[in-house]
């Protein structure tokens, strides 16, 4: 199978024709587009009066306000921008994880709903860029509204394999130094990791007026453990292997894990992130799709 047809489902793609990933707050872009810039100009939508000086357009003076203030005043509008996404997904050995309950890994599942978006936001003629990461960036593909870079993408993400410990608040902190223009952050990722050091990693995001979305991706095993007898748990990220009693256990993980949740919820909404969660026995164009029909 081609890596084009693994990654891009016609049933996703389908499902989420005639949606679009709109920018919420301002971003920073190239070209025109749908989205609203920092920058100012004689464009699209009104933004604010400024007092005329000589040379000035006097197309663009305000007769109501001459009328009002017996002072000259310019129409500054506020210019629409192309939309620039950046892409991180997380390639750390944990994204490898499959349980019995799922179709596909972590990392497969996130492969796939990052090549969707790269997709989704190439085909509205905005730019695309993609990080992978774990404990450091293992590859980094600069944004591009050029069609012919979706060719590029995919191929980075075909051959993101799992592998080393995560360490994403770290990483974090240095793509927001390396990411210069504002657009949005999306971050594909099991999150299992130091829930203060990632929050702090995302803070920088936003500090650097980055839009985030939070695309949390976790096998139904992680969320409900199901397991009923005595069970090897294979340690990932060098973790050591632990033979257990599961049904003595399972309530104790249980809220560990809502506590852990919680927590990272809770960052979230302090940050104004949105916080997006993706279980791997779900089906992903439903889950996409209503995510960006929701931003409408």
């Amino acid at each position: 199978m081609q890596p084009a047809q693994r990654y891009l489902d016609p049933e996703i793609l389908a499902r989420l024709e005639g949606l679009q990933l709109r920018a919420r707050h301002i971003v920073e872009g190239y070209v025109s587009g749908v989205h609203r810039s920092p920058f100012h100009g004689f464009s699209i939508e009104f933004a604010e009066h400024r007092e005329y000086t000589p040379g000035d357009d006097i197309r663009y003076l305000d007769w109501k306000a001459l009328g009002r203030t017996d002072k000259y005043y310019l129409k500054q509008f506020e210019e629409e921008t192309n939309l620039i996404c950046h892409l991180l997904l997380d390639t750390s050995e944990s994204m490898g994880y499959q349980s019995a309950a799922a179709a596909r890994s972590k990392l497969e599942y996130a492969k796939s709903a990052a090549a969707a978006l790269a997709y989704l936001v190439l085909h509205q003629q905005d730019s695309v860029g993609l990080a992978t990461f774990d404990r450091e960036v293992r590859s980094l593909v600069r944004a591009s509204s050029n069609p012919s870079h979706l060719k590029e993408l995919i191929h980075v993400i075909e051959h993101a394999s799992p592998g080393r410990k995560t360490a994403a608040g770290p990483v974090f902190h240095g793509l927001a130094e390396r990411l210069k223009k504002r657009g949005i952050v999306i971050v594909l990722s099991d999150l299992l990791d130091d829930v203060r050091a990632m929050l702090a990693g995302l803070e920088h995001f936003r500090h650097r007026r980055h839009e985030v979305i939070l695309m949390h991706v976790l096998d139904p095993a992680e969320l409900d453990f199901p397991f009923r007898q005595a069970t090897l748990f294979r340690g990932l990220e060098g973790l050591p292997e632990v033979l257990a009693e599961p049904r003595a256990l399972r309530r104790a993980y249980l809220d560990e894990f809502q506590k852990y949740l919680r927590r990272l919820k809770q960052g979230c909404r302090e940050l104004r992130i949105d916080y997006v969660l993706l279980r791997t026995d779900q089906s992903l164009e439903v889950a996409l799709s209503s995510y960006l029909a929701s931003r409408r």
